[in-house]
């Protein structure tokens, strides 16, 4: 028998497994070397003193400080509308749902999750003309409406951890709720949702860190460069990904650009640390299960 055709295919399958990964530590291996030498206050707070940036005395327009603070109420905006419906479909399509609504709403998950996310800041767009020219005419494009986009892609994300930590509960615990008496809904209260809250907190700290990085969303929603801090939701506003695709689009010098890549270290160490954050409660809550199985 021939085995070069299998020797072939494994060291194939070999190095296709190793592209990935070298390709991943390339790019952050260069994104750090060019990035971390211009970390420091200066590259947040530009001349300001950090302080009085802090407490509001003086505003900074060389800094990254008001994209900073707009990222994360960007961020925080998104997650309040997101958590309930998404957190309420996981439950319904693991619990309550009838097949045929399953196959529905799988179907309706599945093709926003797929949607480009120019595709979802083009229907903010077009929202806000749609507003204008008939109920609102004075509304514009602000941090509401690009929360508002953004809760509408990364909602598939927790509805799918929602939906798969709720049924990763034992069969053998429900049956006993539905024996001491519980019905339905208290037993999804009382019983599941405690028990799944860690399978679920990692969902939602996913779905902040795409919110967080997103940038073709916000472009037509409401974010524009040296836009200051932020009043309030209905303001323009700024983020470090809008940042990082404006200096890399419209830099001057050598400095500007370095100062993009300081801003890219600053997003990225923010989305490792929301992802590491998931996979640890995503791991303790599978640890947990396995352990509860066994005994």
């Amino acid at each position: 028998m021939n085995r070069l055709p299998f020797a072939v295919f494994k060291w194939g399958t070999r190095l296709s497994a190793l592209a990935a990964p070298l390709c991943v530590l390339a790019l952050l291996g260069y994104l750090l070397w060019r990035g971390i030498p211009t970390l420091g206050l200066e590259l947040i707070f530009g001349q300001v003193d950090p302080w009085d940036a802090l407490l509001g005395k003086k505003a900074v327009w060389e800094g990254l400080w008001p994209a900073c603070v707009g990222t994360f109420k960007l961020v925080l905006l998104t997650m309040a509308l997101t958590i309930l419906p998404g957190i309420g479909c996981g439950i319904y399509l693991a619990e309550l749902a009838t097949p045929r609504q399953r196959r529905i709403l799988d179907i309706a998950v599945d093709m926003l999750a797929g949607m480009p996310s120019i595709v979802m800041g083009l229907f903010g767009f077009m929202l806000i003309l749609f507003l204008r020219g008939t109920l609102l005419p004075g509304a514009n494009t602000c941090m509401l409406l690009a929360a508002v986009c953004l809760a509408l892609m990364v909602l598939p994300v927790l509805i799918a951890s929602t939906r798969e930590a709720v049924g990763a509960v034992p069969q053998n615990l429900r049956i006993a709720a539905a024996a001491l008496g519980m019905t339905r809904v208290q037993s999804i209260f009382h019983l599941q949702l405690p028990l799944a809250a860690r399978g679920i907190l990692g969902g939602v700290v996913l779905s902040m860190g795409r919110a967080a990085e997103d940038t073709a969303v916000i472009m037509l929603t409401g974010v524009v460069a040296n836009a200051g801090m932020a009043g309030g939701v209905l303001d323009k506003f700024e983020t470090l990904s809008f940042h990082i695709f404006y200096i890399s689009s419209q830099y001057q010098d050598q400095n500007e650009l370095l100062q993009g890549f300081g801003t890219a270290c600053l997003l990225l160490c923010a989305s490792c640390l929301l992802l590491i954050a998931a996979r640890l409660l995503e791991s303790g809550f599978c640890r947990r299960w396995q352990k509860g199985e066994k005994r």
